[in-house]
């Protein structure tokens, strides 16, 4: 099954599947959409994100955007997929009303995997069957509930990322601060590696940054700068052709030897050393 919300006039894209890997080429658009995955099966299922296994159990739910690289080659099971673009729903724009950015997408943290309780299944299943039913009433106002529908799926997505993921000694505030930092890496990593630099956009002092993560996880603010801008250098490395000094000038270092001491300090290979292991694997 396949749905599709398409206003060619501009370029919006809304997309529902109940097997991603038979579909995903049958959209319009393949590429630059955010993705909502739900395991609806009873078994695990397996994608591959960046060229890593994630596994999701049943009701789970695992979030990506158009940074992430998503190969569905190891997804046995059909994998329900709510799809869409910036030009359908732009959630930096709608960042007030739905606080998902830095949390469920455009995190530097790890990929958030939701896991839907047993007391809500209900209401993401009557969710899914209010989407069905729109998608049989093409009128002019289509692309409006739909919208509305996504915000309430981001919404609902997004409280139980609050509680499944943030420590509850975080308030309103703090996580905040927290899901603000994670956008700002995401957005200057190659230019702005010092914490002092995200402390000034957020209008904080660095102590107080590094006091927040202390709490918030094990990693520290320097940590998930320098770690976003290694992952972003394995990217490249693996799905593009640029050589390793390419990759070091469009990753904002001078010196290639500066980029290749980061790199294997980071991950504990030479990008060389790397490369070779990631055509090994593929």
């Amino acid at each position: 099954m396949k749905f599709e919300f398409h206003d060619h006039q501009i370029g919006s894209l809304f997309g529902l599947t109940d097997d991603i890997k038979k579909y995903v080429k049958q959209f319009t658009m393949a590429s630059g959409t955010i993705n909502i995955l739900w395991n609806r099966n009873s078994e695990p299922v397996t994608v591959l994100v960046d060229g890593m296994p994630i596994q999701l159990l049943a009701n789970q739910l695992l979030t990506t955007t158009y940074l992430h690289h998503v190969s569905y080659e190891r997804t046995e099971a059909p994998l329900t997929a709510f799809l869409f673009n910036r030009e359908f729903y732009c959630i930096s724009d709608h960042d007030s009303e739905v606080s998902c950015n830095g949390i469920l997408f455009f995190g530097t943290q790890d990929l958030p995997i939701i896991s839907i309780p047993k007391a809500q299944e209900r209401k993401f299943n009557t969710l899914y069957e209010v989407f069905e039913d729109e998608f049989s009433t093409p009128d002019k106002i289509q692309g409006d509930m739909l919208q509305m529908l996504l915000k309430r799926l981001i919404i609902i997505c997004t409280r139980l990322a609050k509680e499944q993921h943030i420590v509850q000694k975080l308030d309103n505030e703090q996580i905040d601060v927290v899901r603000k930092f994670n956008v700002l890496v995401d957005t200057h990593y190659k230019t702005k590696r010092k914490v002092g630099d995200y402390a000034e956009m957020l209008f904080k002092s660095p102590k107080t940054l590094s006091n927040l993560f202390a709490i918030y996880n094990q990693k520290s603010p320097q940590q998930i700068i320098l770690e976003r801008l290694a992952l972003e250098a394995k990217r490249l490395m693996t799905f593009t052709d640029k050589q390793n000094q390419e990759i070091a000038y469009e990753l904002g270092f001078n010196d290639p030897a500066h980029f290749s001491r980061f790199f294997k300090k980071m991950t504990q290979l030479s990008p060389t050393k790397y490369r070779e292991n990631a055509l090994i694997s593929s």
